[in-house]
């Protein structure tokens, strides 16, 4: 797994950001996920599993760092249909948000 995916397999957003802002690549993709995808899923994840709140900071400074709210997955989902599949609300507003930034 890259270094990139591991930060946020693990939540761990200080070390993504400092990967990030190594010049690591927002939009990298891994095992079929982008790593907004990844973060989504874990941030998601973690939360059903544990209890604990729902957070977003992967998918913040993923965001932050130029990562492409637009760009599908290798098989074509999309953050945001993920975060709603999910459950992922703050990702959701954050997406939604981005996007209309964006336009």
């Amino acid at each position: 797994m890259p270094p990139t995916h591991l930060a946020v397999e693990h939540e761990q957003v200080g070390e993504l950001t400092r990967l990030l802002d190594g010049g690591a690549d927002p939009n990298e993709t891994w095992s079929n996920m982008t790593l907004l995808l990844h973060a989504i899923d874990i941030e998601a994840d973690g939360s059903k599993q544990t209890g604990e709140p729902l957070t977003a900071a992967c998918t913040a400074v993923l965001l932050a760092y130029g990562a492409d709210p637009q760009l599908p997955g290798p098989d074509g989902t999309l953050p945001l249909w993920f975060a709603r599949r999910c459950g992922h609300e703050l990702a959701e507003r954050l997406l939604t948000a981005w996007a209309a930034r964006a336009s």
